[in-house]
């Protein structure tokens, strides 16, 4: 498998100053766009699932040894037949899979919306491949996820509408739940609605979500999200002596939430929620969750990521960060630490390179949409990611020259080496720092008056449409051809080119970073730097070549 080349790794463990040196983890685990994270444990083998909505490949699939060091070993949905996302708007698609392993095979459940539902893909092989998905029309409803029972039986639970379908206030759901065949992929039975509205339907609880059961102490517990995916996000459990319910609101829920911080705290990590359970072999007990780290106010570009938190048990009850209100970025590893420096980091600060030497792409890149056709390569010329020039644009529901890396920290830089030539002016090729169709800003190479020159785009709101930032004629220009860096300071963005291996000149410094945060684009994705080719919808036979591209992240809670 191809591996990015790691020229340094700051903090993934980190000691403390108290005495006996105590041995931390460092979170979010999996920084930037790894949203609503499901877990499961093989043995001594842990293996974790994300949304992926509509990047591709969908569902990434990881593997760890001691919950902190995560390797991406694959994807859920790699391959055209099983997952076509063209057409769909960036934050639809894939929505909350869960992954679980019964008898020897790995089921992980989901969601594609405005496609065809939900639907469950096995393995025997966590790193693949995976089944085609076995579409579950019955279950109308999202989040969907499987519950294997001591007495051979499963069942699928999701959130769906309201009883009759009539609301009760605006985001009233429920959580419905149906016993399900794993020899034949479908609903059997009846279905039950096991938790309407919420932890207290009263209060008008909304979004009642990502579902999961679990069986303790003669007990099935049921833990959900609530209040929704933003700043109100929480997580509450509910518990019964049978399967069925009735299912007993814990009275001293929710069991994780951050909503009633003071916001304006020193390097808070808001929203958490959206958590799955995992019991390690020596019995203690953790969860993973969903949670964003604002720059300033609830302003963030880092999406939702994946953090890991411990649970406790107080009276039967579970408890997730039970020792601080605030969620900890350090907490004492919950395993000896097999830590692997050869594995693409994920957590703490970081700087990675990928010199495109490999056969195949690092599974870390994505695709906006499903590939329909072979744009790319790693072998016209070696060492260098050729991106063939096409009509369709990144503020399109096509499927562009576009391959990109999330931003996994709120102050870093990403840089790379085009080499890149073209007499027309819709031509250009580059970096763009992309969120959604119509939030991005694209610092490219093209061609103005026939005189090549450097450009800053920002996208319009409207569709296609963008905003000439700023533009620099190019004099001369090496054979080895030129640089862009993109760097990012919290809530600002600059741009920066050279055509010298040293000297960096600025395009535009501190342009509005507020633009691209999900409090201003909306969705449910982070912020994510392609390297981009495009032609704007005219036909070109042209090629982008891009020699290396290097991430950099520092964020200074980790210093």
């Amino acid at each position: 498998m191809n591996k990015l080349l790691i020229t340094l790794l700051f903090i993934t463990i980190a000691y403390s100053q108290c005495s006996g040196q105590t041995v931390r983890f460092t979170n979010p685990i999996l920084a930037g766009f790894y949203p609503d994270p499901s877990i499961c444990r093989v043995g001594s083998d842990y293996y974790l699932v994300n949304s992926t909505f509509s990047y591709y490949p969908g569902i990434p699939v990881f593997h760890s040894k001691d919950l902190i060091h995560w390797e991406a070993i694959g994807h859920v949905m790699n391959r055209s037949g099983q997952l076509n996302l063209i057409g769909a708007g960036v934050s639809r698609g894939i929505f909350a899979p869960a992954i679980r392993f019964n008898n020897g095979v790995f089921y992980v459940t989901c969601t594609v919306v405005d496609g065809k539902g939900n639907f469950v893909a096995t393995a025997t092989d966590p790193s693949g491949p995976w089944s085609d998905p076995v579409w579950i029309p019955q279950a109308n409803g999202i989040d969907p996820s499987l519950f294997f029972d001591d007495n051979g039986k499963t069942y699928l639970l999701y959130n769906s509408v309201p009883p009759d379908d009539k609301p009760l206030y605006d985001g009233h759901r429920t959580i419905r739940m149906s016993e399900f065949s794993i020899a034949e992929k479908k609903v059997i039975g009846d279905e039950e609605i096991i938790i309407n509205g919420g932890s207290d339907i009263n209060k008008k609880p909304v979004w009642i979500e990502g579902p999961h059961i679990f069986k303790k102490d003669g007990y099935y517990f049921l833990i959900a999200a609530e209040g929704g995916t933003e700043y109100n996000h929480s997580e509450v459990v509910f518990r019964s002596k049978k399967i069925e319910g009735p299912y007993i609101s814990y009275e001293k829920n929710p069991i994780l939430t951050q909503r009633n911080l003071n916001p304006n705290r020193k390097n808070p990590i808001t929203s958490t929620g959206h958590a799955d359970f995992v019991e390690t072999e020596s019995g203690e007990w953790w969860s993973v969750f969903l949670g964003c780290r604002p720059y300033v106010s609830d302003y963030y570009n880092t999406g939702r990521e994946t953090f890991l938190a411990p649970v406790k048990w107080k009276d039967g009850w579970p408890v997730i960060n039970p020792d601080h209100e605030e969620v900890q970025y350090y907490y004492p590893t919950p395993i000896p630490s097999s830590d692997k420096n050869n594995a693409t980091p994920l957590s703490g600060n970081f700087v990675s390179t990928d010199n495109f030497d490999a056969d195949k792409l690092n599974l870390s890149w994505l695709f906006l949409r499903t590939p329909v056709e072979n744009w790319y390569s790693l072998n016209d010329r070696k060492g260098f990611l050729s991106l063939s020039l096409r009509p369709p644009t990144c503020s399109g529901t096509d499927n562009p020259s576009f391959i990109a890396h999330r931003q996994q920290h709120l102050s870093g830089n990403v840089s790379t080496s085009l080499d890149f030539t073209s007499q027309l002016e819709n031509e250009k090729a580059g970096i763009v720092v992309f969120q959604n169709e119509t939030h991005y800003y694209f610092l490219c190479k093209s061609t103005e008056n026939k005189q090549p020159v450097v450009q800053l785009f920002k996208s319009g709101v409207d569709s296609g449409s963008s905003e000439l930032l700023a533009s620099q004629k190019l004099e001369s220009i090496p054979k080895e051809g030129i640089q862009l860096k993109i760097e990012a300071k919290g809530n600002t963005y600059s741009f920066y080119y050279t055509t010298k291996s040293s000297v960096w000149s600025l395009l535009k410094a501190d342009v509005d970073a507020k633009f691209l945060s999900t409090k201003e684009a909306g969705g449910f994705v982070g912020c994510v730097y392609g390297l981009y080719a495009t032609s704007n919808s005219q036909v070109s036979v042209n090629k982008a070549y891009f020699d290396w591209f290097r991430y950099a992240g520092e964020d200074q809670v980790y210093k």
